[in-house]
């Protein structure tokens, strides 16, 4: 059996190899100064799509991905059920781009509808239908009920996760 071992940037691992640790290691012996900076942002990564993972088997009954649950969420929360792209796109913090092709997704499935501003016609604007309403509320049951992912984690130590990852997103420039 296999000697656990303790990692610079962290508590103890299994028995199995973690290869970030074995990343760690080998960042260590060769530039010591950043190898806790690679590791923090590799487990992140790989949180990030074990999280993923995880999220979009709940959703997938659905039809639907992590992206276009936030946006049904996004028009499902507003008072009208309808924001302007743009909006949308500041709020999902994603690119144009990535919000036209989830809208026109959902769209063509009748959860949203898509039209000019009666104010703007520059401006368009997405509508959660009321089917869109339904699927919202039935995935957000689900995920509630999955725990996004990390049922078995504390709310203490997920409110931990979020405020050192604030700290990331400062550092990063997303936040004052």
């Amino acid at each position: 059996m296999r000697e656990r071992v303790k990692t610079a940037y962290g508590d103890r691992v299994s028995d199995t190899p973690d290869p970030i640790a074995e990343a760690h290691r080998q960042w260590s012996s060769r530039w010591p100064e950043h190898a806790d900076h690679m590791a923090a942002v590799t487990s992140v990564m790989r949180a990030q799509q074990l999280l993923l993972s995880r999220i979009e088997a709940v959703l997938k009954p659905y039809g639907l991905t992590f992206a276009a649950y936030e946006a049904l969420r996004l028009l499902a929360f507003t008072r009208t059920g309808t924001l302007p792209m743009g909006k949308m796109g500041t709020r999902l913090m994603v690119h144009p781009a990535s919000v036209t092709n989830v809208i026109g997704r959902l769209e063509r499935r009748g959860l949203v509808g898509r039209g000019p501003s009666p104010d703007d016609r520059r401006v368009v604007l997405a509508t959660i239908t009321p089917a869109g309403r339904d699927i919202a509320e039935d995935a957000t049951l689900a995920l509630n009920r999955s725990g996004f992912g990390i049922a078995d984690l504390p709310a203490a130590e997920a409110a931990e996760i979020t405020a050192a990852l604030r700290s990331v997103r400062v550092s990063a420039g997303d936040l004052p």
